[in-house]
């Protein structure tokens, strides 16, 4: 494969958006095969370049929020500015090398027939490469320059998800050859949900219920699994036990909320697929004076900083 042939499609289409494709293996493999003929044309120039990867850009400045011409899901977009790895720059040299290591697991693993969650990929590259890897953000981070880069999803490059999130009440599943799953008689722990994107778009549903809500909590899905909610309300329960690393507070909260409903600028390639228009049934701000003062918590620097990157956010200006 020429890899002019391909660069433009590759690195510099211009013409809408930025998107993840859903790619076949065999054509991420060659999307890496490209990255990786385009590199070595650099360093066997004539004259040499600078290495450099591009990137499409992650940051507020490089989004904005796109609304659905036939639905009401909105959704987090990318644009087209480009950031860059570089070999040379004393922050960015770990960071260029990642790149070419989780190609390189990715390549493999697709030409395996596999697929591996990212906590895997975190304890094969700290097992393989210790100097450049040392926690799962780094991974995480290195996954999502992988897919700015060869612009495919996540899934396509052999990387799911691990199995977070559970889910109970009215709803029958069922996998292809396998029994059904009567989700309403479930233990208050619920049914496991895949990470694999695959698996999940060959399940067969069959629902009565009338409202999906979605539980940020474990322990208060959990509550209200064990009182049976669904059998009152004609409801689907879901949580994904929050998400890693963010305090479970209320600014917290609203922040979750944003991600099931816009999605989220880390992955703003892919957050079109992903979106869903959800309704907040938290708390509001009418409602503190209701919650005596005893019952309030102070709110920690953490917090407080997500709670202001919230209010300036141009999500939340979106009516709810």
């Amino acid at each position: 494969m020429e890899p002019d042939l391909v660069k433009s499609s590759l690195f510099y289409a211009d013409q809408r958006l930025c998107s993840a494709e859903i790619l076949s293996p065999s054509e991420v493999r060659a999307r890496i095969e490209v990255a990786v003929l385009n590199f070595l044309k650099i360093l066997t120039s004539p004259t040499p370049a600078v290495a450099t990867l591009p990137l499409v850009s992650r940051t507020s400045d490089n989004s904005g929020l796109r609304h659905g011409l036939l639905s009401d899901v909105s959704s987090v977009f990318l644009s087209h500015s480009i950031c860059t790895r570089s070999l040379t720059r004393a922050n960015d040299a770990k960071a260029f090398i990642r790149v070419w290591k989780v190609m390189e697991i990715c390549f493999q693993v697709l030409h395996q027939g596999k697929l591996v969650t990212q906590r895997e990929l975190f304890y094969k590259l700290l097992s393989d490469s210790p100097e450049f890897f040392t926690s799962q953000r780094q991974v995480n981070i290195t996954v999502q320059d992988v897919v700015a880069l060869l612009r495919c999803t996540r899934q396509s490059l052999g990387i799911m998800a691990s199995s977070r999130g559970a889910i109970i009440g009215r709803l029958l599943l069922q996998e292809p050859g396998e029994e059904i799953i009567d989700c309403s008689v479930l233990g208050q722990a619920g049914h496991v949900i895949s990470g694999d994107l695959n698996l999940l778009s060959k399940l067969v549903f069959h629902s009565d219920a009338r409202y999906i809500i979605i539980v940020e909590k474990d322990a208060i899905f959990q509550r209200l699994a064990e009182d049976r909610l669904f059998n009152q309300i004609p409801c689907i329960l879901i949580t994904a036990k929050g998400y890693p690393d963010i305090a479970t507070r209320n600014p917290a909260g609203l922040a979750i909320l944003c991600t099931y409903k816009f999605g989220s600028i880390t992955m703003g390639l892919e957050s079109y697929r992903y979106a869903c228009n959800v309704k907040w049934l938290g708390l509001r701000g009418d409602d503190l004076q209701l919650v005596p003062q005893h019952s309030l918590v102070q709110l920690k620097p953490r917090d407080l900083q997500i709670a202001r990157s919230l209010m300036s956010s141009k999500l939340l200006q979106v009516d709810n």
